[in-house]
């Protein structure tokens, strides 16, 4: 079932939810007026739908709403109902955003355009990620949206990633040549204004020699290149932005700079419109103004560099070339040329190029990169190798299996880059109060400026002035954007080199509030790989023989105890016996025609529903179960034949992961079809708190309900039968040496295979919403404090004005604190 979406709105106010707008949803699988009804339904039951129109023929549903209403829940309201529109994500890099109100415009121009479901915008890296109607528009004109709004976008590629520590780099290096031009310009200006306020005898100096007004002209000529050369970028940002009604930092900065800048050329050219008591001037604040956020811009475009260096490592670690054997030798090629199904030598100490599979050799190979296991791999024939992984002293030679954007080094780097431009749901606070923070600051600048005209001592205006200025410049909406987006960036990255990969950005936050971690136990908590230890026969039945029926039923069975059987009857040399017909009966065994014999294995419910007595291995079954064993009944033509027991050894840091877990204030979990008896033998071993047990794969998300009972649960796995349950729980964890329908169905993915990695993320997560926490604490009390004394708040108690210079200083050290206090979590853990 498949839709599209048309969207039309008035053109008057594009970005307003507050006049009618029309969708139009194709919805190509109505097939009779039943499914009208149910579309129309659907729809009108949305808040703010006010009519709809739905014609079976053409296969299309107009809408007509207001707010509350929006796409995104329309498209919801027909996904609910069967009807899911057809979607298609993009990824734009947007350019020119400085702040959080930018963020805001950016967010408010996508989700006006025809089609947009939601949109997510993030400025740490200056990303944009949609979700959109297919067929209806495309990533291309939705950057032009972005565009129109008054920044430049453009559709992202793995190439723009690969690309975006370059283009950091150049970012910084323009940033370091701007302020260090305003800096040298505007330390005359200072040493001028200021350096008579410090030393008498320079202002005697100058009063001796070039004079005041020489002086003043001196400072004028100054300002003036520092704002409009270097400072430029301010008012060809901040200035238009302000003529379309939407201001944001660069018009905070404009107009501080030139209020200071044109009250100062009055003074000096003419000065007569002036009282005589405020004929001065400010110019060294306009010029430090500029100088000193262009520093800061500086500071911050090199902490985020830093900050982003995760996905450029990730990227450094593809080779350019790799070495093909083609029929007259070897050929080094660029990776564009290399296809699937070549074979590619690897020399001793080589990058890996792309992913393969070995054909010759055996050696081994650091996956430390990828996975975070410092122990290398063995390789040998049949072994896969990933791309970026490095050979040991052994050559081999692999098949290519997968080039381009489908390698699991391009899936990684995709993977990383979508979880860090995700919004965390604590972003919507910020969002809501940014959306109004800079008008907001431009009414208590001018409000401010009122009530120092009517009630501040003389010289009044160049107290009022001062004033307004200070509160301009002083607030800070960038530390506001910053302060979670930076920290997911670092923390994402961080958890990379950890083999931590976050799939989605706001599973940071759920896994930071989540009580119960369960866990499946088949391959996750233990190998995953069973071996026999127990062959018990009825009386007067032979072992060996019932062990070849019992490898013969299993031979195509596809469950993991199969391979225990199959591999004792090959250790014993047993000779397999014809099998004529099989049947899998999920969560209860197997039954099979094997030589003639009737042949039923599994546990005691399958025995139970076939009507076969098994009290006489009663005792059997339930010691085997206390030693913590897997008890299987071996049925034949209606009769209990014996019992086989297998055990899966558990994987080495298990214990040490529900330890640390418990260290950690969670509980913990497991899930298993084993009986109770033989899951709370492996459970106490482990020191595992609850245990699930006898749950067919399909009762697992079920279990994970139960347990999210007693607060937020995540749920680790590894097998396609265990993905419903990662999709069920609060916060999904796939063991990366699981099943790809396992890792698609979950948000994390441990890459290493290992279960520790569980307790690194968990560690992670609360240090990057900690991160958070203090950030958005600096950015909010930094305003909520400072703002206030800007504007001359203390100034009744104890006379103290705030200096524009000042508050531009604190204003540009405000993000770069944000950031470096994010960068902090480069060094993260390991928490076990």
């Amino acid at each position: 079932m498949a839709a599209n979406l048309a969207l039309t709105a008035p053109a008057a106010r594009p970005m307003s939810w507050t006049m009618n707008k029309t969708a139009t949803f194709v919805i190509d699988d109505m097939s009779c007026a039943s499914c009208v009804g149910r579309v129309e339904r659907a729809l009108r039951a949305v808040p703010g739908v006010s009519s709809t129109a739905v014609n079976l023929i053409d296969k299309t549903a107009r809408v007509t709403f207001d707010a509350p209403a929006a796409p995104q829940a329309l498209s919801e309201a027909l996904a609910r109902a069967g009807y899911p529109p057809a979607e298609e994500t993009a990824r734009l890099s947007v350019s020119g955003m400085t702040c959080a109100s930018c963020v805001g415009r950016v967010e408010r121009a996508l989700r006006a355009s025809p089609g947009v479901i939601s949109a997510e915008v993030n400025l740490a890296t200056e990303t944009a990620s949609l979700r959109y109607a297919s067929g209806v528009t495309s990533p291309t004109e939705l950057a032009a949206a972005v565009t129109r709004a008054g920044y430049d976008a453009r559709p992202a590629s793995t190439e723009a990633a690969s690309a975006a520590p370059d283009r950091q780099a150049a970012e910084e290096r323009a940033m370091r040549r701007r302020a260090i031009l305003a800096i040298l310009l505007a330390l005359p200006v200072v040493v001028l204004a200021m350096g008579g306020h410090m030393v008498p005898a320079f202002h005697h100096w100058i009063m001796g020699t070039i004079g005041e007004r020489t002086s003043w002209v001196i400072q004028f000529v100054l300002t003036a290149a520092v704002l409009f050369g270097p400072g430029f970028v301010f008012l060809r940002l901040g200035l238009p932005a302000l003529l379309r009604g939407a201001p944001e930092m660069n018009s905070l900065v404009a107009l501080g700079s030139l209020a200071a800048f044109g009250y100062s050329t009055v003074a000096t050219f003419a000065p007569g419109l002036l009282p005589p008591a405020a004929r001065d001037v400010y110019f060294e604040a306009a010029a430090t103004i500029v100088a000193l956020i262009l520093l800061g811009r500086m500071l911050e475009a090199r902490a985020k560099g830093r900050a982003g260096q995760a996905i450029a490592r990730l990227v450094a670690l593809r080779p350019d070339t790799a070495r093909v054997l083609r029929p007259d030798g070897p050929v080094d090629l660029p990776l564009s040329e290399v296809r699937r199904g070549d074979l590619v030598l690897l020399p001793p100490g080589a990058r890996v190029a792309v992913d393969g599979t070995v054909t010759e050799g055996n050696g081994f190979i650091d996956e430390s990169m990828l996975t975070g296991e410092p122990m290398p791999a063995a390789k040998a024939p049949g072994d896969r190798v990933t791309g970026g992984t490095v050979n040991g002293t052994a050559a081999l030679t692999y098949r290519v299996t997968a080039t381009g954007d489908d390698t699991v080094l391009a899936r990684i780097v995709r993977m990383v880059g979508d979880a860090q431009g995700a919004k965390l749901p604590v972003q919507a606070l910020v969002d809501g109060i940014t959306m109004w923070f800079v008008p907001a600051v431009m009414a208590v600048s001018a409000l401010t400026f009122a009530v120092w005209m009517v009630l501040g001592p003389e010289p009044v205006l160049s107290h009022a002035l001062v004033a307004a200025i200070s509160v301009l410049v002083i607030a800070c909406p960038c530390a506001m954007g910053l302060a979670t987006p930076v920290s997911v960036l670092v923390g994402t990255g961080r958890g990379a080199e950890l083999g931590i990969l976050f799939r989605r950005g706001d599973a940071l936050q759920r896994l930071s509030e989540t009580r119960i971690f369960a866990f499946d136990k088949t391959g996750t908590l233990t190998e995953g790989q069973p071996r026999l230890t127990d062959l018990i026969p009825s009386p007067g039945v032979d072992g060996a023989a019932l062990l070849a029926r019992i490898a013969a039923a299993e031979a195509q069975s596809e469950h993991p105890l199969a391979r225990a059987f199959l591999d004792e009857a090959e250790r014993r040399g047993l000779t397999i016996p014809p099998v004529s017909a099989t049947r899998a009966l999920p969560g209860r065994g197997i039954e099979a025609q094997v030589n003639g014999t009737a042949i039923l294995i599994g546990n005691a419910r399958l025995m139970r529903e076939k009507g076969i007595d098994v009290a006489a291995q009663a005792k059997v079954v339930a010691d085997l179960a206390v030693a913590g064993k897997t008890p299987i009944l071996v049925a034949e033509d209606g009769h209990i034949a014996g019992t086989v027991a297998v055990a899966d050894p558990v994987k080495p840091h298990s214990a040490a992961t529900v330890d640390a877990l418990h260290r950690l204030g969670v509980q913990t979990a497991m899930i298993s079809g084993d009986t109770r008896t033989t899951a709370e033998a492996v459970a106490a071993r482990l020191g595992i708190d609850r245990v699930v047990a006898d749950v067919l794969p399909e009762g697992k998300v079920d279990a994970v309900a139960e347990l999210g009972q007693g607060g937020a649960v995540a749920f680790v796995g590894d097998g396609i039968n265990d993905a419903p349950a990662l999709a069920a729980a609060d916060v999904g964890i796939a063991v990366g040496t699981g099943t790809d329908v396992a890792i698609e169905a979950a948000e994390v993915v441990l890459m290493s295979g290992d279960t520790q990695g569980v307790v690194d993320a968990l560690g992670l997560s609360r240090a990057v919403m900690r991160n958070i926490r203090q950030n958005l604490f600096w950015a909010f009390g930094y305003n909520v404090i400072l703002v206030p004394v800007a504007a001359g708040a203390l100034y009744p108690l104890n006379g103290m004005m705030l200096s524009p210079m000042l508050a531009a200083a604190a204003m540009a050290l405000s993000s770069v604190f944000v950031v470096t206090n994010a960068l902090r979590l480069r060094r993260a853990g390991p928490w076990i």
